[in-house]
């Protein structure tokens, strides 16, 4: 027997909210960094040729793709096989399926 729909959508939602979460806090917290703590962000490494704003803002930007191919990667392993298995379960039971006929 197929998942119960309504948990598969509701740990869809959950591993979504935590990784636009985790995104919202990193592009967040590099804006407050940049806006307040200037001086944090503008202290050199590398022998002064980069700041830690330019290294942080790589970051940021990097993180964005990194999330979404953690969202992929669960999708692929973990929501698409629970979607097509409640797909075929509910192609077994023609009465129960929305739109068709017992």
């Amino acid at each position: 027997m197929a998942e119960d729909p309504r948990k598969i959508v509701a740990r869809r939602w959950r591993i979504g909210a935590a990784l636009t979460a985790v995104m919202m806090l990193g592009y967040f917290g590099f804006i407050l960094l940049v806006a307040y703590g200037k001086d944090t962000a503008g202290y050199l490494l590398a022998d002064g040729r980069i700041s830690v704003g330019i290294v942080l803002g790589a970051a940021v930007i990097v993180l964005a793709p990194v999330l979404t191919a953690i969202y992929v990667r669960w999708a692929n392993r973990h929501y698409d096989p629970a979607v097509t298995a409640l797909r075929e379960e509910a192609a077994r039971e023609p009465g129960d399926a929305p739109g068709r006929a017992p």
